[in-house]
């Protein structure tokens, strides 16, 4: 990859307002928050970003606030060496690169929180998580400054939490999702996959080979959620290191289970390979009329 002798690194929240006013004067800004630890699901994030903006800006911020006590704040992997490396090879022009103190000064006492869509999922799983997630994004829009904002499907409950709070904020930006990139077997690409064993990451494969299960039961004309959550349980746990946290099958607008598969639905899930909690989700749009209950 050809190194970016423009990228510029930004430390300082008022730097980085200035610099935006100054971008923004001569084009449209795309932006992709991250924690770090990048891999191609993070750059294709960013190609898209470049695709539709004339700067491109990547946040690098292990946000706390959006750590459980008990998850994985401290062990979360961070090599910022790398991940400047492969962001200057794709052209990226500022990376923010706050810490902590500059994020959450002394007596910062302000949070954003989006109701009902945190109410199940990983909502239910990890209280506060959202409110964490919504607060540093909307404190990231406002010093970015963006036109876009990229985000991955991966994170499907991320990424309509966060097109709600825009929408009800009325953040002057357009809200971008991007679909889930994945290994070739199938795995969803996570920075969280750096904690797998070998073994792990072999039965991790089980989570996409659920989720297509479940989309061919409601192609072929199930729809009761509680079978099919059922027959995925069962073979996620054919794989003897897998927990699970929830198997999911949700409506598409307000992430709500639904009694009766029916339209467009989310299958989404979260189970546990060691100490790697892995999300994936699929959208699965069922057959318009007939079924096994109709």
């Amino acid at each position: 990859m050809k190194e970016n002798n423009r990228l510029r690194i930004i430390r300082g929240v008022r730097q980085m307002q200035a610099l935006a006013d100054r971008l923004r004067t001569q084009g449209r800004i795309g932006f992709v928050p991250t924690m770090g630890a990048l891999h191609e699901g993070h750059l294709e994030l960013v190609r898209v970003a470049r695709k539709n903006a004339d700067f491109t800006v990547v946040s690098i911020f292990v946000n706390p606030i959006q750590f459980g006590p008990k998850e994985d704040y401290r062990q979360y992997p961070r090599d910022f060496t790398r991940d400047r490396r492969l962001l200057a090879g794709l052209g990226v022009d500022v990376i923010f690169y706050p810490d902590v103190k500059a994020m959450y000064p002394e007596g910062f006492a302000t949070y954003v929180e989006v109701e009902r869509l945190t109410r199940y999922l990983c909502g239910r799983s990890r209280p506060g998580h959202f409110r964490g997630v919504t607060t540093v994004v909307a404190k990231l829009f406002n010093i970015v400054k963006p036109h876009v904002a990229v985000f991955g499907q991966k994170d499907a409950q991320q990424a309509l939490v966060i097109r709600r709070m825009v929408r009800d904020l009325n953040f002057d930006l357009k809200i971008i999702v991007v679909p889930t990139v994945r290994e070739p077997d199938g795995l969803a690409l996570s920075s969280r996959n750096a904690y797998l064993t070998p073994e792990q990451r072999r039965q991790a494969t089980v989570l996409y080979q659920a989720l297509r299960l479940g989309e061919r039961l409601i192609k072929s004309g199930e729809t009761d959620p509680v079978r099919v959550k059922q027959v995925l349980r069962r073979l996620i746990r054919t794989q003897p290191e897998a927990r699970i946290d929830y198997v999911e099958i949700v409506d598409t607008a307000w992430l709500e289970p639904v009694p009766r598969i029916q339209g467009e639905v989310l299958i989404a899930l979260a189970v546990y390979f060691g100490r790697a909690r892995l999300i994936d989700n699929l959208i699965v749009r069922a057959p318009q009329s007939g079924g096994k209950n109709s």
